[in-house]
């Protein structure tokens, strides 16, 4: 029997109330977070060029374009708001994975479930079949399949939002199984592209490719079903004959993988790479105080090679560029006591004084313990003053890693709030938490996205063209 077979009769089997208690609480968060970083991000250039780039027109369908009031036909709302949902590198990753789960899957879940009149029982449902389905592909798969340069979030999300979708349509085990396959031809995203625009069109191409496979395998399109293990199929062509252990797809496990490990949220806005050596950099400045640049002789930043890879810039030339230098994220954190949004926004990777201490900031390799589940997020920051002085901190991994070390409720709400005011006034940015906190309990999904329109300009040029009012 196919992988994708196999695959299919368990998520087809799913029901609501398979899910414990701790999977529909971790579902609601995701949803809690995602939704604040596709608001927050709904005002950056990349989703507004997509937009325009497609042409779409308000009214053309019943799914509504986040930072707005226009509403359009599913897939354009998937592909647009997962872009969104990815522009600024906010948002939760998945270790087992390898990458971002929930930022593609919500975004194809929220437009199939204005299209289609589902729930908030049945996004939780999809969103944590999705999430296990991409999660078990990436075990079988990572960490050569990364290393290789293939970005998961797109290639292995496609097949999450897949899943996701074909649960949430409560699609049969022959159309999730077409579903699935097919979904392995819309598989694509390469890490060279990291720090421009198009490592967020991944998110918005892989949502908008998931849940395009489900809707296809619906009315009966066709796929081999042995796209994963054929000879010229998935894991032979992304990873290579041999390089792969399809078998970890399907092991039995006692929690679903929502829990245990659960996602990794982010505090920072930045590659997720960085964030423990930010970590490491901010517990120096609660000890010692914000650095001057003037007193500071030489940075040292030593994290994963296998993160390195992505993050080693000494010389950031845009603000995207930036989220992905592990030096200017270290040196915003020794500089200013904290790394916010605004440090990522416009010219702020301009900033004279952060440019000056960027210079000093050397990374390399952390070469300590390796961790025995292969989670190689150890971090040190060692600070080296001008007048001799010396001081180290070291991090094993940032706080939110796994749900075994969760960052506080009242900080994810917080966090949410902060991002959802770029687009909504505060009361309704409490408004949406507040029904998020029972989302299990939501109606129709276009009943709860109309909280989600704004009813006050926050930045009345970005809202006139997407279609906000006063």
């Amino acid at each position: 029997m196919s992988l994708a077979r196999q695959l299919a009769e368990r998520i087809s089997a799913l029901r609501y109330e398979d899910l414990p208690p701790e999977a529909v609480y971790w579902c609601k968060v995701a949803v809690l977070d995602t939704l604040g970083v596709m608001l927050a991000g709904s005002v950056e250039d990349a989703p507004r060029i997509v937009e325009e780039a497609l042409g779409v027109q308000s009214g053309e369908g019943p799914c509504l374009l986040i930072g707005g009031i226009r509403r359009v036909r599913p897939l354009d709302a998937a592909l647009i708001n997962g872009t969104a949902a990815h522009a600024l590198d906010f948002d939760n990753t998945a270790k087992s994975l390898g990458g971002h789960v929930s930022a593609v899957v919500i975004p194809a879940l929220i437009a199939a479930g204005e299209a289609h009149d589902l729930r908030g029982r049945d996004v939780i449902l999809a969103h944590a079949a999705g999430y296990e389905i991409g999660a078990r592909l990436g075990r079988s798969v990572n960490p050569l399949h990364s290393e290789k340069g293939w970005h998961p979030t797109a290639t292995l999300g496609v097949i999450a939002v897949a899943a996701a979708c074909a649960r949430a349509l409560d699609l049969t085990v022959d159309e999730t199984e077409s579903a699935l396959a097919l979904a392995t031809s819309l598989a694509a995203g390469t890490k060279a592209n990291f720090g421009t625009m198009t490592k967020p069109l991944h998110a918005g191409q892989c949502a908008r490719g998931g849940l395009l496979a489900a809707l296809l395998a619906r009315k009966g399109f066709t796929a081999n079903p042995g796209a994963f293990e054929h000879k010229q199929g998935f894991l032979n062509v992304f990873n290579g004959a041999g390089n792969f252990d399809a078998a970890r797809a399907l092991e039995d496990r006692d929690e679903w993988e929502i829990v245990t490990p659960g996602a990794s949220y982010k505090l920072y806005p930045c590659c997720y790479s960085t964030h423990t050596a930010v970590e490491a950099a901010l517990n120096l400045v609660r000890r010692h105080g914000p650095f001057d640049a003037s007193a500071v002789e030489r940075v040292d930043s030593w994290t994963s090679a296998r993160g390195l890879a992505h993050t080693d810039r000494r010389d950031p030339d845009s603000d995207l560029a930036a989220k992905f230098s592990v030096q200017y994220c270290v040196a915003r954190a020794l500089l200013h006591g904290r790394v916010v949004l605004e440090h990522f926004e416009g010219d702020a990777w301009r900033d004279p004084a952060v440019r000056a201490l960027l210079a000093r900031v050397h990374a390399a390799p952390y070469m300590g313990k390796a961790f025995a589940d292969d989670d190689p997020f150890d971090a040190e920051v060692r600070v080296t003053l001008k007048d001799g002085r010396t001081y180290s901190e070291k991090v094993d991994r940032p706080l939110g890693r796994t749900s075994d070390n969760p960052i506080a409720p009242e900080h994810l709400k917080a966090k949410f709030e902060n991002c959802a005011i770029r687009v909504l006034t505060p009361q309704a940015a409490a408004a949406v938490c507040r029904r998020i906190d029972s989302f299990e309990e939501a109606g129709p999904m276009r009943e709860f996205t109309r909280l989600l329109e704004p009813v006050t300009v926050v930045n009345p040029a970005r809202q006139a063209a997407r279609g906000g009012v006063a």
